[in-house]
């Protein structure tokens, strides 16, 4: 019976060994097949190249931050740059509205001063006559098209008008990226044919359309100098209109806003042809003519002509009297238009000739410029190395566009040698 009980208790014994041993050799296998497929087991641990990723990724990631940053930052600089840039326009518009009322302020009180009833003289030096003439009442019926026009474009009630025909295309694309650039709104092109109006409207510069009346006697006289001779019947429309007109030749580069530097107190200012102070302003020309003995020194008072490419007009009876005058003899006489502009208004009255009594300014002949004072001066000198002038009307040499592009790659684009291969004068 115990003997039954052991050998019973002894097979229970060896099945429940063969069971573990079992159970360890699953154990052993299911760990070696897990050790293949996840060497590195559950959790993986941060090699060297991860965390090297993991930092690049989290640099680039503040570098992208900082650059974001940066960018708006720039783009808010940018915006500010902008809005300043237009309140500085607007300022300069209403600085050069203050200076024109201050003129005009100016001129009144001197006008009320001299029109007083009489008065008893002062001491020399306070006696001052009218130079700055009133302005004529305007006339919106003579021409309502161009009325209508005016006053979308004018500021302070003057413009810069040039007047051209297709010829000289080229010079006028010129001419109007220079005085856009110099930051003008208030300017218009007369089109003297269907194809300078239809380039000026294609460039959305200010066209308007008007067949030139050109005179008989003036017919062969050359195309450039019949237009500039039609250009003071075309002129006397603006002024009856009530309007002031700094008129302008294509042929000029505007490099500076040139409202910001009239005077206003005459009835005409322009620019001259003189190259010093002398020719420009005036001078004592001494005549020697040794035969009459004692008497042989005659003085003569000279100056150099003004430039009817560029000048300010302004809307008075004197100057529109002056457009008729040189209207009138361009239409009987074949004649240049700049010297009879000039006799009208500098010659006085004598037998049978009542002179004009205009006001005339000449303008700083340095801001004003002529293509002599230009090439032939300037350039040379270094003290001039950065100046700028106003203006710079290429009316001493005939290779104009040339020479204008010439003018802007200088002052525009800073190529200093821009105008070293030029010679001073023409070469015919």
């Amino acid at each position: 019976m115990m003997k039954g009980k052991k050998e019973a208790m002894g097979q229970r014994g060896a099945a429940r060994d063969c069971r573990i041993l079992y159970a360890v050799v699953i154990g052993v296998t299911m760990g070696i097949f897990w050790a293949y497929l996840r060497p590195h087991g559950f959790f993986r641990p941060a090699t060297p190249s991860t965390l090297v990723v993991d930092r690049v990724g989290g640099a680039t990631s503040k570098l992208d931050g900082a650059v974001l940053g940066l960018e708006a930052k720039v783009a808010m600089l940018e915006r500010e740059i902008k809005r300043l840039e237009n309140e500085n326009k607007e300022l300069s518009v209403f600085k050069i509205k203050n200076d024109v009322l201050q003129q005009e302020a100016t001129a009144a009180k001197k006008q009320l001063e001299a029109l007083s009833p009489s008065v008893k003289i002062g001491p020399p030096g306070t006696v001052k006559s009218i130079r700055t003439n009133p302005k004529v009442q305007p006339d919106d019926s003579v021409n309502p098209k161009l009325s209508a026009l005016l006053k979308k474009i004018a500021v302070n009630g003057e413009l810069i008008v040039g007047i051209s025909n297709n010829n000289v295309q080229e010079m006028v694309k010129i001419w109007f990226e220079s005085i856009q650039r110099a930051g003008v709104t208030n300017y218009l092109i007369v089109a003297l044919d269907d194809e300078i109006a239809k380039f000026c409207t294609d460039h959305d510069v200010p066209v308007y359309r008007r067949d030139a009346t050109i005179a008989k006697v003036q017919a062969d006289t050359g195309d450039n100098h019949a237009i500039s001779g039609s250009k003071f019947h075309l002129l006397r429309e603006f002024l009856v209109l009530g309007y002031s007109v700094l008129l302008s030749d294509v042929d000029i580069v505007y490099l500076q806003n040139p409202f910001k530097y009239l005077h206003r107190d005459c009835d005409v200012e322009s620019m001259s042809d003189g190259f010093d102070n002398i020719t420009a302003y005036g001078y004592d020309d001494v005549m020697d003519e040794p035969s009459m003995g004692w008497a042989r020194y005659a003085h003569t008072m000279r100056i150099w002509v003004f430039n009817s490419g560029l000048f300010y007009i302004r809307p008075t009876v004197p100057s529109i009297e002056l457009l008729d005058r040189v209207t009138a003899k361009l239409a009987k006489e074949k004649a240049w238009d700049q010297a009879v502009f000039n006799e009208e208004l500098f010659n006085p009255s004598h037998p049978g000739y009542d002179g004009l009594h205009a006001s005339r300014r000449v303008l700083d002949f340095y801001q004003f410029m002529n293509s002599k004072v230009l090439f032939k001066i300037l350039r040379k000198e270094a003290n001039f190395a950065d100046y700028k002038p106003v203006t710079i009307h290429v009316n001493y040499h005939p290779d104009k566009h040339a020479r204008m592009l010439a003018i802007v790659e200088y002052y525009v684009k800073g190529n200093k040698d821009a105008l070293k291969h030029f010679p001073d004068g023409s070469e015919w």
